[in-house]
């Protein structure tokens, strides 16, 4: 999953960049306010995380334009700023959570995937399919019963292919949701990375589409 971090802070957006990737997930971090408006409208993400004190432009109208342009992105606001009035006013402009500094990565990560969760309209915690079990909390995968190791980016692709069941994703897709800007990309990553869940999980965990994409059909 793909996740748009807006903090301006080094210390604290270093740690949620680091942790996060550990995590599994591709993270775009900025430190200012206009290039992170901006990053959400050139590319695609999971979900984000959005300080309201920014050098350019403050959170609260980065949020407010992005939802009046019709962005449905998940937003969790991550600050300092503990009034209620602000929380009130960060969920009344579109946030959908609101978390307070000093924070837990563990609770970061536990909020985003309730968000990115709700989004894709799963709400059990565990994604089951054709005997694969997948908990995006702990990272953990299982076929029949049986922990399977996956390396960070094939976690990533299989949490995007179940949470996008039947629905065909183009290699050019698979590729802006599981890599950050930053990452070096070979040219065929992504059929490796389907080989692998192939060969690791079962041969029709996943389905190619000719010249168009891959699918996990129900």
């Amino acid at each position: 999953m793909r996740i748009l971090l807006i903090e301006d802070d080094s210390l604290i957006g270093d740690g949620i960049k680091t942790g996060l990737e550990n995590f599994g997930f591709a993270v775009d971090w900025f430190r200012d306010g206009n290039e992170g408006h901006e990053s959400l409208l050139q590319a695609q993400y999971d979900a984000v995380i959005l300080d309201l004190g920014l050098p350019g432009r403050d959170g609260l109208s980065i949020l407010k334009d992005w939802r009046s342009r019709g962005k449905t992105e998940p937003v969790l606001i991550l600050t300092a700023r503990g009034d209620v009035d602000e929380r009130i006013a960060g969920l009344n402009s579109g946030a959908d959570d609101y978390l307070g500094k000093p924070f837990s990565l563990k609770e970061v990560q536990a909020r985003l995937n309730a968000l990115i969760r709700r989004k894709s309209g799963v709400v059990v915690p565990e994604i089951n399919y054709k005997g694969v079990t997948f908990n995006p909390q702990t990272r953990k995968t299982f076929y029949q019963g049986k922990e399977i190791t996956l390396s960070p980016k094939e976690t990533a692709l299989l949490e995007l292919l179940l949470l996008n069941r039947n629905k065909v994703l183009s290699k050019e897709m698979i590729e802006n949701k599981i890599y950050a800007w930053d990452d070096e990309v070979s040219s065929n990553a992504v059929e490796v990375h389907i080989h692998h869940l192939r060969k690791k999980l079962h041969k029709d965990i996943v389905k190619t589409i000719n010249k168009i994409g891959y699918i996990m059909e129900d």
